[in-house]
């Protein structure tokens, strides 16, 4: 069956992927850059009983939204349940047949699975390439009618603001600008930024000043808050269309309650300037003596590549037998002949396992 086939390719390849844990790890591999996934559970929770739009609602769960809302800037926010189910819904809803999305190319998977179910044309530009993305918004243009301005398709851009396996950021500013010249809107997944760059940890967009110039932004709970769900932060509009046609919202049984409150609860520990201050301190330590040809300087995700595949593996076995969490990142999940070691650096690091880490890895 294809299904085997398909196994055995993975195997034969050496990029089987398999789930790893152990005990006690000095942690350089999870998402959890603030520490806040260590901070004791504050909310008695209970279960869930259905959908949002059925029994899953309270007022607490809207107030919770408008507060999210009102965290990072935003006129309203919609809370789902992950980051997954968030681009997987805003992607096939939004964009309607005669649009278009022009996508990064190294953009999350869940922006991808949710433009597969689109019906909107899609295409994508060379991974943080201004000048490709410009060329690419030229051609979009071109494709779309031009019997009258009513008629036209609408153009959305989506991009990530730092990249999670290659620790990069993206020029948002120059996205911006270039969205602004074309009229098209801006969607920017702030996943691995939130909690981590500007004023309380609003995100890269807050930091850079161009928030208000872009359409929807999405911040992922499970990264630096320490949490899980996602919102969607967008206009009351954007937010009642999700609520009427995002699948992947309409369709799944809500957070328990006490989530929604947790989430609060987390972002509230977000705020401290500390950890964010602790967090940089680590990453320039770090930064100062492995230098990174994919990584951003400022970014808690550090990025090593290997030539070879089995090279790559080995060191990561090394490193987790040394009692490193350190996690190889191999094809498919990056391009073939890109494998690396997936760094992150946190808050809570030391300086002592960092240099450890660092003298290992040299």
């Amino acid at each position: 069956m294809k299904f085997q086939r398909n196994l055995q390719d993975r195997k034969e390849k050496g990029s089987l992927r398999s789930l790893l844990s152990f005990d006690n790890p000095i942690d350089f591999w999870s998402n959890d850059y603030l520490g806040l996934a260590r901070i004791a559970h504050p909310v008695e929770l209970k279960g869930s009983s259905g959908s949002r739009l059925i029994s899953g609602n309270s007022k607490v769960v809207e107030d919770v939204e408008r507060q999210v809302a009102g965290h990072f800037e935003s006129e309203a926010a919609l809370i789902f349940n992950s980051g997954y189910d968030a681009n997987l819904g805003l992607f096939s809803s939004l964009p309607q047949k005669g649009d278009t999305i022009i996508y990064d190319e190294f953009v999350h998977a869940s922006v991808r699975d949710g433009i597969r179910l689109s019906f909107a044309n899609s295409f994508s530009f060379r991974h943080n390439d201004v000048s490709d993305l410009k060329k690419k918004l030229e051609k979009a243009h071109r494709m779309s009618p031009i019997a009258s301005a009513m008629a036209q398709g609408t153009i959305f851009v989506a991009v990530e603001s730092l990249y999670s396996m290659d620790g990069d950021i993206a020029p948002l500013v120059e996205i911006t600008d270039l969205c602004k010249e074309y009229e098209a809107l801006l969607i920017v997944d702030e996943a691995h930024s939130g909690g981590v760059f500007g004023k309380e940890g609003r995100g890269l967009c807050q930091e850079l000043g161009i928030a208000d110039s872009v359409f929807i932004r999405l911040f992922t709970f499970g990264k630096a808050y320490g949490a899980h769900g996602a919102a969607v932060c967008c206009s009351d509009e954007v937010r009642e269309f999700l609520i009427n046609f995002a699948r992947s919202f309409i369709y799944t049984t809500a957070l328990p309650e006490g989530m929604y409150q947790h989430l609060l609860y987390q972002i509230e520990q977000s705020k401290e300037e500390g950890l964010r201050k602790r967090l940089q301190t680590n990453i320039a330590h770090f930064s100062d003596i492995i230098q990174s040809t994919l990584s951003s300087p400022h970014s808690p995700i550090k990025i090593i590549e290997f030539s070879d595949l089995e090279t790559c593996k080995l060191k990561a076995q090394q490193l987790q037998d040394a009692g490193f969490a350190v996690k190889a990142i191999l094809p498919p999940t990056v391009p073939t002949g890109s494998q690396r070691l997936r760094i992150c650096i946190h808050a809570f690091n030391t300086k002592e396992e960092i240099d450890q880490l660092i003298l290992l890895l040299e």
